[in-house]
């Protein structure tokens, strides 16, 4: 079964102990603004997450390896992606302040189908999926944070099959312009044609026609 080496965890203290300049650890402070948790269950989450990095390039997970972690994204970008013989399709893109996982892996223990890989030097805050699982069981409102986290990527994974099914080439584009502007410069553009569902030459004609229009308005 494949593995990764390019996680760099922080193992061996309590990864938050510093409280005079971290009071929470940056998963609880994101768990927090989507619901409030009892100060017991904060006080676990600041024991178990812990910080990790990933290099540019590197894999967080390996397609046929197993996820037994979840992250939050503190710094940078991670793509998703999976092969079809040599080619890569993108299928997700994450940034800052989202949490990024293989789910069916992360959620089953089974093998990856995807490979998640970082776009820039990536910092990131972790829960596995024994700790995840504990918060369930003992504090309810962690159950309660579950049920939006969920919601909110199902509307999103819904989003995304509208854009990949329905939507013409140009206007998939201006929607990705009008939601992850942010991302343009950031993320190359073999990989939001992929992720749109199109060759990057048709990308480029669309840029290059957009471009013409917004001058010839000016």
């Amino acid at each position: 079964m494949m593995t990764t080496s390019t996680v760099n965890p922080t193992h061996g203290v309590e990864q938050w102990l510093t409280k005079a300049a971290i009071p929470d650890s940056p998963f609880t402070n994101f768990v927090t603004s989507i619901y409030p948790l009892s100060p017991e269950a904060q006080a676990f989450i600041n024991e178990k997450a812990y910080p990790c990095q990933l290099t540019k390039g590197g894999l967080l997970v390996a397609a046929g390896s197993t996820c037994s972690s979840i992250y939050l994204i503190r710094k940078g970008i991670l793509r998703s992606y999976v092969k079809e013989g040599l080619k890569e399709i993108t299928t997700w893109i994450s940034r800052e302040q989202e949490l990024v996982t293989s789910i069916t892996s992360f959620g089953l223990q089974q093998p990856a189908r995807e490979n998640i890989q970082a776009l820039e030097d990536c910092e990131l805050s972790a829960l596995n999926l024994e700790d995840l699982q504990y918060l369930y069981d003992h504090f309810p409102e962690a159950n309660i944070v579950g049920r939006k986290i969920l919601e909110t990527y199902y509307r999103d994974a819904e989003e995304r099959a509208f854009i990949a099914r329905l939507m013409e080439a140009t206007t998939k584009y201006k929607h990705f312009i009008a939601t992850k502007s942010d991302l343009l410069n950031r993320v190359p553009l073999k990989f939001i044609a992929s992720y749109l569902g199109m060759t990057l030459e048709t990308l480029s004609r669309i840029r290059s026609k957009l471009s013409r229009n917004i001058n010839e308005i000016m």
